[in-house]
């Protein structure tokens, strides 16, 4: 099954559309904290109401993620990797030692941001008795209505600064974890160049070098396309196929053209 996000067009500009497809569990991870923590942002601007329901959702979801194996140390490791990487840069020519010095020291901070919420950092809101209320109640369709939380609701119309100030405070909990793993995407989106290639006929196969170990395959194309891409992988080969949209009544259909598009593996 297909995982292919686009992602926002900031990301890669205004005339361009990015499609991703983590290629393992962790950046599969990481890419969801991404989309969560977006998704808690753009909520946060407005805590009013229905607003801050969603933005209290994106919170209890990135919970739920970091509270699954151990994140922080996957987190803590792929740092360590991109800092072990860049080291190697500078001994290469043509570097510009003064981006490269900061973005080694950008990791050493984040590192030590990781380092000082502890092991334990979420258990001030694992513990909140208000959020896990919500959380238990927000897997049961229209479970948080205000018969189900009356708590909830006060909550809801207490003063605005005072709901958000409190919000603030549940995400600044995440926000070492957070932070590095925007870091880590942007790194890992940087690292290679895309590379154009020719899908015969909507079809595209690309067969894996078994010494390279990708995480994260990208195709990138022009935002007026009229078709996009499907992309599955699997250890040995990643597969894309371009369909066309036919409308929510039909399914996407494989288009019988060559299509030129621009694709990395990092």
């Amino acid at each position: 099954m297909s995982e292919t996000r686009p992602i926002e067009d900031s990301e890669v500009g205004s005339d361009i559309t990015a499609f991703e497809q983590p290629l393992t569990e962790r950046m599969r991870t990481f890419l969801r904290i991404e989309f969560l923590r977006a998704q808690a942002d753009y909520h946060a601007k407005n805590m009013r109401g229905f607003g801050a329901r969603a933005a209290i959702a994106s919170l209890l979801e990135i919970m739920t993620i970091l509270g699954r194996g151990d994140v922080r140390a996957d987190v803590v490791k792929e740092l360590e990797r991109h800092s072990a990487m860049l080291a190697t840069y500078a001994r290469q020519p043509g570097i510009d030692h003064e981006r490269l010095s900061a973005l080694v020291g950008e990791i050493a901070n984040l590192k030590a941001a990781i380092a000082r919420s502890g092991s334990n950092f979420m258990s001030s809101i694992k513990d909140c008795e208000f959020l896990n209320t919500i959380k238990h109640r927000n897997s049961i369709p229209g479970g948080t209505c205000v018969f189900d939380l009356p708590d909830y609701a006060y909550w809801l119309r207490l003063p605005y600064e005072e709901r958000q100030n409190q919000f603030n405070r549940w995400m600044g909990v995440l926000e070492p974890i957070c932070a590095a793993v925007a870091e880590l995407l942007w790194l890992t989106r940087e690292a290679t160049e895309p590379v154009e290639r020719v899908a015969a006929e909507g079809l595209y196969q690309h067969q894996m070098d078994r010494h390279a170990q990708p995480n994260l395959a990208r195709v990138l194309m022009p935002r007026d396309t009229a078709y996009y891409p499907e992309i599955s992988a699997g250890r040995h080969r990643v597969t894309i196929r371009f369909v066309k949209w036919q409308g929510v009544d039909m399914r996407p259909a494989q288009v019988n053209l060559d299509v030129k598009f621009l694709m990395s593996l990092t």
